[in-house]
């Protein structure tokens, strides 16, 4: 049967413009379904997968006739970018319309499948804009968390990212513990977007006592991800293993003091400016995971 591949992918986006008018509450739906359709067709009409690359003439005539009948939109980007995403979603059910199609865009763009995955999987978990996911790409997020398997459940230290990045207005290096302490403060709902992911914020300074002496934690969150509270203390040096008796004290008063039954066992992160794979080696206690800081001055 000769297919006329310009009818039906023209056919495809008329559909798809009325479906959205009449029924706007569903057009990404639409959206993704249309230009999935699209992208199916133009691979088809190039003659398969292995040809599909090399056939940018035939999109360029596409291009032109669709934006001669149907006006603005439909410019050769665009069609390869419908192109790309049948390329890469062949498997229909891995689409998933709780992003949109701008979000798709940005995907696309990710040649590791794995990689993708993870950005897409936090783009639903997080409810991440567009922009938001552009920047988590950007600041190469997924290389940062170290986390390189297929998305199965994981365990609280598998999400926190290495380094975190700590944003500042002001051009500095180095920071002492109470500017990076109110660093954090004032902009504690990045901070708890870039630790990770199920993170809220209790308090700062937590005032506790241990004996006859007082202590202060220096941030307090709880992850509602995998039911825990979350003991971080911040330090401006690399890392000793004193930081882990400390942190190891103040997690034993949280669960002892804090924390209800129904509650899981409590961790703590420690952020340093600096690793010691020789402390992590032998100081470690499985409760306790750390990571490292840089600072990012924004504009």
């Amino acid at each position: 049967m000769n297919i006329n591949y310009y009818k039906e992918i023209k056919d495809t986006l008329v559909k798809n413009e009325i479906y959205k008018r009449a029924k706007d509450y569903s057009k990404n739906k639409s959206d993704l379904n249309a230009y999935y359709e699209v992208g199916r067709l133009i691979v088809e009409a190039q003659g398969g997968e292995k040809r599909a690359k090399y056939g940018n003439k035939l999109i360029k005539e596409y291009s032109e006739e669709l934006t001669r009948e149907l006006g603005k939109g439909y410019t050769v980007s665009s069609l390869r970018k419908m192109r790309q995403f049948y390329l890469i979603y062949r498997k229909r059910s891995t689409v998933s319309s709780e992003l949109s199609w701008s979000h798709y865009q940005e995907l696309i763009m990710i040649s590791d499948d794995s990689v993708r995955l993870y950005y897409q999987k936090m783009s639903i978990v997080q409810n991440l804009s567009v922009r938001e996911l552009r920047e988590r790409i950007k600041s190469k997020e997924y290389e940062r968390i170290g986390y390189k398997e297929e998305l199965e459940e994981p365990k609280i230290n598998t999400l926190i990212k290495n380094p975190i990045v700590i944003k500042t207005d002001m051009e500095i290096e180095e920071v002492n513990e109470y500017m990076f302490h109110q660093l954090i403060l004032e902009n504690m709902d990045d901070f708890l977007k870039e630790l990770g992911i199920g993170f809220a914020y209790i308090g700062n300074e937590v005032k506790i006592k241990i004996g006859d002496r007082y202590n202060y934690i220096d941030f307090l969150l709880f992850n509602y991800k995998f039911n825990c509270f979350v003991v971080v203390e911040l330090k401006v040096a690399e890392m000793k293993a004193e930081y882990i008796g400390q942190v190891s004290k103040y997690i034993n008063y949280v669960d002892r003091h804090i924390k209800e039954p129904f509650n899981d066992k409590t961790v703590g992160v420690i952020i340093c400016r600096k690793e010691n794979k020789f402390v992590l080696e032998y100081c470690s206690d499985y409760r306790v995971f750390t990571t490292t800081y840089g600072l990012q001055t924004i504009n």
